[in-house]
């Protein structure tokens, strides 16, 4: 838009008597003001002075002209462009930076409840747990309207983490309700990659619609010996095979046959337990040395890395070479090794901090997940063993309590939080 300056308007006007002289000031005064908030508001499609220099309509006006008030300037592009990318964006770390240190607890634990009787949960669940883990062998035909129900209480809505292990062979909760797999040393003997896909997909879309989230499989341990699971065998039938690279590749075939079902696979249990010399459920026990995990058992996480696996679970075993804490509790082995030189990304379980070679170690339960948090675990769990109601909120309370005494970091817990959100896509700012 183009105007005459103040300039040009006298120039074309007449001499006039003084008292003329004096209305006609008072006008083009008037005229100048007008003509200058005409100026800074017109010319669409051109860029506008910003409030810090002279723009055209800035210069088009006299100097004698009276200034903008602060409620007519209406800030430019620019200024709001600024403003814009000084805001903090939206994320689930920026929202969660708000939550208490008490429901970003809650939201790191998964607690166990029979399958029979999932409404046991129901006051943990309301107070913000992240996770409930299904204990049983035999699930009602019913268990997904419970479920439903229970899931019905999360502060916010925002889903749950409904978790059970469905591996297969002698390790399967709810087969009557799902259907049953083999053992993982039949599946790897006998089917292909694409028949364990296969085959796992379809109860995995069965569970789903029984409300089942999460399986606790597959287990990608390197193992072959022709056992079954014992005391001093965590894995013997539970492992696909005692070769490197069957295990890389049924491992990743039941993964996406979980996947491709829609229930989140967790695949276990790192670093590897394969070889062993005694299960960590009943004692302290160790791994092969690292030297050799390196070359055996680490190659089938990668793998399972780059398929691009949502969740893996730590074992409780100590790894000669590596650490002398129990995998769960170590930064080393979560840190360093997962999170660092594999460079994964996803939620990070513990095995249950039940375990005897946890207490042996000289780990409460709270003290133990406190520990596996500071490490780098994102989420702990434990058995259906006394009240779980008290052991749930003590976690919490030792959680809570390691925050405020300055030995948890509260980023720590807000990224262990997100990475329970995440894996279920779950987006705080939508």
């Amino acid at each position: 838009m183009n105007l005459p300056s103040h300039r040009d308007h006298r120039s074309a006007t007449a001499p006039l008597p003084v008292r003329g002289r004096a209305r006609n000031a008072r006008r083009l005064s008037a005229a100048a003001a007008v003509a200058a908030m005409l100026l800074a508001g017109c010319g669409t499609g051109a860029p506008k002075a910003s409030p810090q220099t002279s723009g055209t309509g800035a210069s088009s006006a006299p100097s004698t002209a009276p200034s903008h008030s602060p409620s007519s300037f209406t800030p430019d592009s620019s200024t709001t462009t600024t403003a814009a990318t000084n805001a903090t964006a939206c994320t689930n770390s920026t929202k969660l930076a708000g939550w208490s240190n008490r429901r970003l607890a809650m939201l790191t634990i998964a607690v166990p409840v029979s399958e029979t009787s999932v409404s046991d949960a129901t006051s943990e669940v309301s107070a913000g747990a992240g996770g409930v883990l299904l204990f049983g062998s035999n699930a009602p035909s019913d268990l997904g309207s419970r479920l439903t129900t229970l899931k019905s209480h999360v502060p916010g809505h925002l889903g749950l983490l409904v978790m059970t292990d469905e591996e297969g062979g002698g390790i399967q909760r709810m087969a009557n309700l799902v259907g049953s797999l083999p053992w993982a040393a039949y599946m790897g003997t006998h089917w292909t990659p694409a028949q364990i896909q296969q085959n796992v997909t379809k109860v995995a879309a069965r569970m789903a619609a029984a409300q089942v989230n999460m399986d606790l499989a597959p287990v990608v341990d390197v193992d072959g010996r022709n056992v079954a699971p014992s005391h001093t065998n965590p894995d013997g039938w539970r492992s696909f095979s005692g070769s490197t690279s069957v295990v890389s590749k049924d491992g990743v075939a039941y993964m996406n046959g979980l996947r491709a079902g829609h229930v989140i696979p967790v695949v276990k249990h790192f670093p590897g337990l394969g070889g062993s010399n005694y299960n960590s459920d009943f004692g302290p026990a160790r791994t092969l040395p690292w030297s050799t995990l390196q070359k055996v058992a680490i190659p089938p996480f990668t793998a399972a890395i780059k398929a691009g696996a949502p969740a893996i679970m730590v074992s409780n075993n100590i790894v000669p070479g590596l650490a002398t804490n129990p995998a769960s509790l170590s930064p080393t082995v979560i840190g360093s090794e997962l999170r660092g030189k594999l460079g994964f990304k996803g939620l990070v379980v513990t095995d249950s901090l039940s375990a005897k070679a946890i207490s042996a170690a000289g780990y409460s339960i709270p003290a133990a997940a406190v520990q596996a948090l500071r490490s780098g675990a994102d989420m702990v769990m434990f058995d259906l063993k006394g009240n779980v109601g008290s052991q749930t909120s003590s976690i919490a309370t030792a959680i809570t309590n390691a925050v405020s005494g300055g030995h948890l970091a509260r980023s720590r817990l807000i990224d262990a939080a997100g990475h329970v959100l995440a894996v279920r896509h779950v987006n705080l700012c939508s």
